[in-house]
C-alpha cells in the first residue's frame, strides 16, 4: 500500500470551534448534530479513536472513514473500515479519503483529516481515451 498523500490536517478548525463552544457562544446543540446515517457508520465501520469526546466526556470518540472519487463508482461517498481501506489502496489508482470523529453518545462531529490513497498508477484495465483527432 502506498502512503497518504496530500494530507489536511483540520485541528485548527477543531479548535476554534471548541473554544467557541467552552466559551458559550456556540451551543452544543449545533456541534453535536450527528445524524442516524453517519451514527450508524460509526457504528458499523468506525474504529476507536484517540481521545475522549470533548463536549460530553462520556465515550471515546469513533472515527469513520469516508471515500471519495471517480473511479470507485457505486462506493463513491460511503464509510470503510481500515482494512477496507489497505485493500481499496491497492486496487484503484486513486481516492480521497474524509476522517470524521463522532461521539456515539451526545453526537458530536468533526472532520479531523483528509488524504489520498491509491496506486498513483491507472488500473491495468483501463485504457487511455483517445483524442479526437485519432
Amino acid at each position: 500500500m502506498r502512503t497518504h498523500r496530500q494530507i489536511v490536517d483540520y485541528a485548527l478548525q477543531r479548535r476554534a470551534l471548541l473554544a467557541e463552544v467552552y466559551s458559550g457562544r456556540v451551543g452544543t446543540a449545533e456541534v453535536c448534530d450527528a445524524g442516524p446515517y453517519l451514527l450508524r457508520a460509526a457504528k458499523f465501520h468506525g474504529h476507536p479513536g484517540q481521545a475522549d469526546c470533548p463536549v460530553c466526556r462520556k465515550e471515546v470518540l469513533t472515527e469513520v472513514s469516508w471515500v471519495y472519487g471517480d473511479e470507485l463508482k457505486h462506493a463513491s461517498g460511503s464509510a470503510r473500515a481500515p482494512e477496507e481501506l489497505a485493500r481499496m489502496a491497492n486496487h484503484f489508482a486513486e481516492f480521497t479519503v474524509y476522517v470524521v470523529e463522532v461521539c456515539r453518545t451526545c453526537g458530536w462531529n468533526h472532520l479531523v483529516q483528509s488524504y489520498v490513497l491509491g496506486t498513483g498508477q491507472p488500473h491495468p484495465r483501463t485504457r487511455p481515451r483517445r483524442s479526437a483527432g485519432q
